[in-house]
């Protein structure tokens, strides 16, 4: 992503699990990032992945991305979501152990998104940041107050409607890209703008 994005291999239950770590000076705190699906290309390098990654840097979070199981240099299979969840637990505490224990940012893409609001269910979050996230096909928990769920509004992935009925219980804003696929082609700018004027005066 950056000439500075740097790889690292950190234990996990299953093994070795990638990461692409990006620290920007006088960071306060973690970012975690989750990948959609990995049986259907999804990676570490995503664009959704990367552009969510950038917006945290740009706000001073150590950033981590990593590979979930049998991706890139991850090791494991594929565990439906069960063992990616022990992954991302054990990512994020090696992670506040080298950056600061702060309630981490929980963010992720579709599957990861999903992945990502189990993880709340154990650690409480300064925030989290869901996109495009999978709710129907997978057991997508209820997320705390103040997160910020974006979702494009022609996704053929993951429908709107589908989205609206899990947030509606929750009194959970969706903010809807007009326009916009699951992946946000040519809409990642999009991302980017509204991850970071949500943080303005925080």
């Amino acid at each position: 992503m950056r000439p500075s994005t740097r790889r690292e291999l950190v234990a996990g239950p299953a093994g070795r699990i990638e990461c692409a770590i990006d620290v920007p000076d006088n960071h306060r705190g973690v970012a975690l990032v989750a990948h959609p699906h990995p049986l259907f290309g999804g990676t570490l390098d995503n664009k959704v992945v990367q552009t969510l990654a950038r917006s945290f840097v740009e706000l001073g979070y150590a950033t981590v991305r990593p590979n979930f199981r049998g991706v890139g240099a991850t090791e494991g299979v594929h565990d439906e979501g069960r063992g990616e969840l022990e992954d991302m637990a054990a990512v994020l505490a090696w992670a506040q152990a080298q950056y600061g224990d702060e309630p981490p940012v929980l963010a992720g893409f579709s599957f990861g998104s999903f992945v990502q609001t189990h993880l709340a269910q154990r650690v409480t979050p300064e925030r989290m940041v869901l996109v495009g996230v999978a709710v129907k096909r997978f057991d997508a928990r209820p997320v705390p107050a103040g997160t910020l769920v974006i979702h494009g509004e022609v996704d053929e992935t993951v429908p709107l409607a589908d989205v609206l009925d899990w947030a509606r219980p929750q009194d959970l804003p969706v903010v809807v890209v007009p326009g916009a696929d699951h992946f946000f082609h040519q809409r990642l700018n999009v991302i980017r703008s509204i991850v970071q004027s949500n943080w303005r005066g925080r």
